[in-house]
């Protein structure tokens, strides 16, 4: 081996082992440390608490919803020959039509409904008009319990939301969420326009859609990071108001060693590092975890009764008991805990 090879490979290793000894890389480490660093500066002792709970999707048969089927009789069917509808009927009654996916089964009910409704005209024979107008109706009636299994029933979100695949990246190359946003986005207003009577939008982009919801994870990410978020913020804030309710960190408002070195920390660690990944996580969750909470509260009325549970902890922003609640209380107080110590010593972030 030569020397110049020899050279290449202890460079490698030690930039390897550098890597893995940096505490910033990664969420976890990065938030632990950072509860330390903050009892080191204050002379006092961290504790970290445990993470606050999450669970990954409720299981697909609780979530999926059971849609009515429509019997039609033999005679009815065959009534309707020269209609477009005698085909979308007779690809129901094949054998893959009998266990087609959720998104597929979406497919057809909206054929279903498209081609009824053209062939009502061509209808004459007593009794099978109002026979097909009772069949349109009911497929209408149950179509928001079919969009509810493809959306939220469907196996790739599993994919999105899985919990196995660790935090949101704390140095990520441009923005991890943004097709997935996009995605989220165009499926609510889809969504919107067929719960609004509005059958004319294509399913054409759905299985892209949801194809990539099966290759990405950042909405579990999301999860993962605003439990540990909230968890070290909470325990760093429970720190810095043990200092400002005991020995006061300045005495008469002039600053000093101790205090230089807390505001140094301040500056190179919370704004430098902890603030700038708080905000990609806020931002990412406003892009992503926005339009998703959205698109499943647009199907609250046919919600199953164990999603709903799920969707208010993991989704809804605005509820008083969901951990994105949580997260934001806990930024919130850590920012005025921070500025009440600092302005002890004149040092007021923004004054």
């Amino acid at each position: 081996m030569s020397l110049a090879v020899q050279k290449a490979l202890v460079l490698a290793v030690t930039a390897l082992f550098l890597g893995g000894c940096n505490p910033f890389s990664s969420a976890g480490p990065m938030m632990d440390e950072y509860v330390k660093r903050v009892a080191r500066v204050l002379e006092l002792n961290p504790e970290l608490s445990e993470l606050p709970s999450a669970s990954t999707l409720p299981r697909r048969r609780d979530r999926q919803l059971t849609v009515p089927e429509l019997e039609m009789g033999m005679l009815d069917f065959l009534s309707l020959y020269g209609c477009e509808l005698q085909y979308v009927v007779g690809e129901k009654n094949s054998v893959m039509g009998r266990v087609m996916q959720p998104l597929n089964r979406l497919r057809y009910e909206l054929r279903f409904i498209r081609a009824g409704e053209e062939c009502l005209p061509e209808v004459t024979r007593e009794g099978v008009k109002e026979s097909l107008e009772e069949a349109i109706a009911s497929k209408k009636e149950t179509l928001p319990m079919v969009l509810w299994n493809a959306t939220w029933g469907v196996e790739e979100m599993e994919s999105l939301f899985t919990l196995a695949q660790g935090d949101y990246p704390v140095a990520a190359e441009g923005n991890p969420v943004s097709d997935l946003a996009i995605d989220a986005n165009r499926l609510k207003r889809l969504t919107r326009q067929l719960l609004n009577g509005d059958l004319s939008p294509s399913l054409e982009s759905v299985g892209a859609i949801q194809q990539r919801w099966q290759a990405e994870h950042r909405a579990g990410q999301l999860i993962n990071s605003a439990r540990l978020l909230a968890a070290r913020l909470e325990d760093a804030s429970a720190l810095l108001e043990q200092r400002i309710e005991g020995r006061p960190l300045c005495l008469g408002g002039q600053s000093n060693n101790q205090s230089d070195i807390v505001q140094n920390m301040f500056f190179s660690v919370y704004i430098e590092r902890i603030q700038p990944y708080v905000s990609n996580i806020i931002r990412a969750r406003n892009q992503l975890i926005g339009p998703l909470s959205d698109l499943a509260a647009m199907q609250e009325e046919v919600m199953p009764a164990a999603f709903r549970q799920w969707y208010r902890y993991h989704l809804d922003e605005q509820a008083e008991a969901s951990l994105w609640f949580r997260l934001d209380q806990a930024i919130a107080r850590h920012t005025r805990l921070w500025q009440t110590l600092l302005e002890q010593c004149g040092l007021r972030p923004g004054a």
